[in-house]
């Protein structure tokens, strides 16, 4: 008998948790679909299920807006809510902010069980949230598929930690490691379906940055081109002598939208032709004869800018690798060869000289992306 029930038990266990990942990874994907809208706050999905039916589902939709808890129980009677579970993927918050409380409201609804993936870093938050919950007698269970959320919330969780930006170093060359021809001829390396990624990628960070080399030969608009409503991300251009062409598009179409990060080396009077067009200008130090990353990044951060993607081209990529300002590499590798002592390489600069020195990667993955493939990886700090 004894058996028997044991058996009953770990049976009952078992399909718990397997409902309960089930609901989880729900609550993650209706989180993802914040992404780019709700910076430099967090991505949460919410979940509310009541004897294994899904009640009610939200998630955090824009800066500003209610949170994944209140979207949940929007329209659902008090009394279906009572006695339900809610899955979340971030800690409810226990602190008025632009929004009141999510775990007072939960207590309120009477809630029995609150499954969370990860405690939020934020200080204001940070245990009380839970500790609120577990006050009011409510079952609170914390840690389900955190490394999931941990990923999910990266960009948010170094800014709210640090107060600087997650930068992600996004390179696209050839098998062989160019990214132009020898006359410096770049579209297209990589293929429709990579270039479509990396429009989505614009989309989820708050800022792209690219050094004035890439305006010069690419005149790139640095925005986002697909269907649907997008919101295009800050423009950052590392232009240490204010050398950017006036007639560069990103002057023309979206000046109000970009920051030229430059230094006292650029001329006086060309700074002020550049701020007439509306772009924003960053006066920084220099390091090692260049703009200083890492100021930039601090100034970014000051201004409530959570993540950056620096997108081109190989001295600034080398550059902001040495500096340590890098957290995550994409590459899109496209199965082409182009050659060429003269080519660039995805990362230029000086170079590392002792292959000890060498800055490594960690947790890579590939993927393919159309007919390319994709790689990523985390900067081994």
């Amino acid at each position: 008998m004894l058996l028997g029930n044991g058996a009953f038990l770990f049976t009952n266990d078992r399909q718990r948790m397997k409902n309960d990942l089930k609901y989880m990874k729900r609550a993650i994907s209706l989180a993802k679909r914040g992404a780019g809208w709700v910076n430099p706050n967090p991505l949460v999905g919410a979940l509310l299920v009541k004897d294994d039916c899904v009640i009610g589902e939200g998630y955090h939709e824009f800066f500003g807006g209610d949170h994944a808890e209140v979207n949940a129980l929007k329209g659902i009677s008090p009394d279906l809510v009572e006695g339900s579970t809610l899955y979340v993927t971030l800690e409810p918050c226990a602190h008025v902010g632009k929004t009141p409380p999510c775990s007072k409201l939960i207590a309120e609804k009477k809630i029995a069980r609150v499954v969370i993936g990860m405690t939020d870093p934020n200080p204001l938050v940070n245990g009380k949230g839970v500790a609120f919950l577990q006050s009011a007698g409510i079952k609170t269970e914390v840690g389900l598929m955190e490394p999931q959320v941990t990923e999910l919330n990266e960009h948010f969780i170094k800014y709210i930690t640090t107060q600087l930006p997650f930068v992600l170093l996004k390179t696209a060359m050839t098998l062989d490691g160019k990214i132009a021809t020898v006359t410096n001829a770049s579209r297209w390396i990589t293929g429709e379906q990579s270039r479509k990624m990396v429009h989505l990628l614009r989309q989820h960070l708050g800022a792209v940055m690219v050094g004035v080399n890439t305006v010069e030969y690419d005149d790139p608009l640095l925005n986002i081109r697909l269907k649907g409503t997008w919101k295009n991300p800050l423009k950052v251009i590392a232009d240490t002598k204010g050398r950017i062409p006036l007639e560069a598009k990103v002057l023309v179409n979206d000046p109000q939208l970009t920051i030229i990060a430059t230094t006292e080396q650029a001329d006086s009077h060309k700074l002020k032709q550049i701020e007439r067009t509306g772009a924003q200008l960053l006066i920084c130090p220099l390091k090692n004869g260049m703009v200083d990353l890492g100021f930039v990044m601090r100034s970014l951060g000051t201004m409530g800018i959570d993540s950056v993607m620096i997108e081109g081209g190989s001295t600034l990529a080398f550059s902001a690798l040495d500096e340590g300002v890098v957290d995550k590499v994409v590459n899109f590798i496209a199965p082409k060869i182009l050659g060429g002592h003269s080519a660039p390489t995805a990362v230029g600069g000086v170079g590392i000289e002792k292959m000890e020195n060498a800055i490594k990667l960690s947790r890579l993955r590939t993927r393919k992306v159309g007919e390319d493939l994709m790689m990523e990886g985390w900067i081994d700090k």
